[in-house]
């Protein structure tokens, strides 16, 4: 005789309400996982489409002709991931006295210089009044003294032309910003405009990545070193959750049809 499970039902196997109980909340279970997994599949499917635009777009963008930094009348309203990259160009002048200094490993230099060192964020004054900080390019670490490159440091209204950047704060692994010893981190221009003591309203939400120019006397900073390189390995990852999914569903009713002819 089948023993009785409490309150009357049958707590075996086969098509008693007690088996047929662990069958359906399996059978929950794995809907719910399948359709988080489906999610997910088609969620690095969006990912892919919107990283092949941005590829377009910037690589529309690289080769396109400079146009005007965008000024305080677009800042409220600009959306840095769909300017991103854009090539910019602004006049006025160069604030050296109060460069930041942002640690950097230049692992596949484009010019002579390379290892680690810094990159250069200059506040550039615009001649409509508002600033921007420039990252003018890489200096090896033996170079971070402005005096071992006074040559570089352009003096009086210039030109600077470069790639329109969105900021970006440390990772959460590296150390904090050492504002008093100028070793950054961050590509913050609030973090660094309220460390020099800027007007926040008055400085852009950006950064410029300057080009290489190569006529600056004594090469550094070393513009050009933007590394514009976007993996797109989405499709694997949507294929790997969508395969997961698939198996997730043949285990299951492979799985159902062995217990209901059980």
């Amino acid at each position: 005789m089948t023993p009785a499970a409490p309150g009357g039902e049958t707590a075996d196997t086969g098509g008693r309400p007690a088996g047929w109980r662990s069958l359906v909340l399996l059978g929950a279970v794995s809907a719910v996982a399948f359709v988080i997994l489906v999610g997910l599949g088609v969620w690095q499917l969006e990912r892919r489409a919107w990283k092949e635009a941005l590829i377009a777009r910037v690589e529309a963008g690289l080769a396109a002709y400079p146009v005007a930094a965008p000024g305080p009348d677009a800042w409220p309203s600009l959306d840095l991931r769909d300017v991103e990259y854009a090539p910019v160009e602004a006049v006025g002048v160069f604030d050296h006295a109060r460069e930041v200094h942002v640690v950097h490993t230049l692992v596949e230099p484009k010019g002579p210089a390379g290892g680690i060192g810094y990159q250069i964020f200059t506040p550039f004054r615009s001649d409509a009044g508002w600033w921007v900080y420039v990252n003018r390019g890489f200096v090896p670490r033996d170079n971070e003294n402005p005096a071992t490159r006074s040559a570089g440091q352009i003096e009086g209204e210039t030109e600077v032309a470069g790639l329109l950047r969105a900021p970006s704060t440390r990772s959460w692994f590296m150390p904090g910003d050492d504002i008093a010893g100028n070793a950054w981190f961050s590509r913050d221009p609030a973090l660094f405009a309220a460390a020099a003591g800027l007007p926040p309203d008055d400085v852009a939400p950006y950064i410029i990545d300057a080009r290489f120019d190569p006529h600056l006397p004594g090469g550094l900073p070393q513009g050009g070193e933007t590394i514009v390189s976007f993996p797109n390995n989405h499709l694997s990852y949507a294929l790997t959750w969508l395969g997961l999914a698939a198996v997730l569903a043949g285990v299951l009713l492979a799985f159902v049809v062995k217990r209901v002819r059980g």
